[in-house]
């Protein structure tokens, strides 16, 4: 026969009844937990001790923001470092200081000086427009040529294999040239050669000695040909 188990609820104990049981035998008592209390104390310490490390963490970001706006302040204007750059090395001659008060004039080093000019003749051939950036990253632009002096010290220099872009164009191809300096155009101090330039599709203006013409000249071209070209700057004076 199946064993049967009753068991019926009181106040607070619980009594079970079984056939062959003593149901007046007391049952074992219940453990009774208590609750965790927590310590007021320790949480307003903590709290206490988060908002003191917020507090920290937002002065230091204060502190180091304004170190940084302090340190880019003091930064050297981008064009000035630019030109440091650039020049870091130069070649100076000490001048009569009757004609100057500087003492020394230079050029960077590389450059060809004549006069009050510095030059710089790149073996890299490029368009017009990317000759010009490439002098004027230098702190230069061009080759500007006012005279026959500084023509025949230019064609001194160059290689009679190559062509040279100036800074001579025609931005309209309405035959008004201009130097990028601003330098009016001369028609007496030009240097072109025989039946140029010839025609108004070509814009800009190399020096090159054709074998066919035995000398040095100007001719006009397109501005997009690749050529090698000529820098010129005004000399440093310390």
């Amino acid at each position: 026969m199946a064993l049967e188990i009753t068991c019926s609820e009181e106040s607070f104990k619980n009594r079970c009844t079984s056939p062959g049981t003593n149901s007046d035998s007391p049952t074992a008592p219940m453990k009774r937990t208590t609750p965790h209390k927590s310590n007021p104390s320790l949480h307003k310490l903590v709290c206490a001790s988060l908002l003191i490390l917020f507090l920290l963490l937002k002065v230091s970001f204060f502190l180091a923001f304004i170190i940084f706006f302090e340190k880019c302040s003091q930064l050297p204007d981008k064009k000035n470092m630019t030109k440091e750059m650039i020049h870091t090395t130069l070649e100076c001659v000490k001048n009569n200081l009757a004609i100057t008060e500087k003492v020394w004039s230079c050029c960077p080093k590389n450059w060809k000086s004549f006069n009050s000019k510095c030059y710089f003749i790149s073996t890299e051939s490029r368009s017009w427009s990317e000759s010009q950036k490439n002098c004027s990253g230098m702190q230069a632009h061009l080759l500007v040529i006012n005279t026959k002096e500084e023509q025949d010290f230019i064609i001194q220099n160059l290689s009679k294999d190559s062509a040279y872009f100036v800074g001579l164009s025609d931005p309209e191809g309405q035959r008004h040239w201009q130097w990028v300096d601003q330098t009016p155009y001369n028609d007496s101090a030009t240097f072109w050669h025989p039946k140029e330039p010839s025609d108004p599709n070509n814009r800009c203006v190399i020096v090159n000695y054709p074998r066919s013409r035995g000398k040095w000249g100007w001719n006009d071209v397109y501005c997009d040909n690749a050529q090698r070209s000529v820098c010129e700057m005004t000399k440093i004076y310390l």
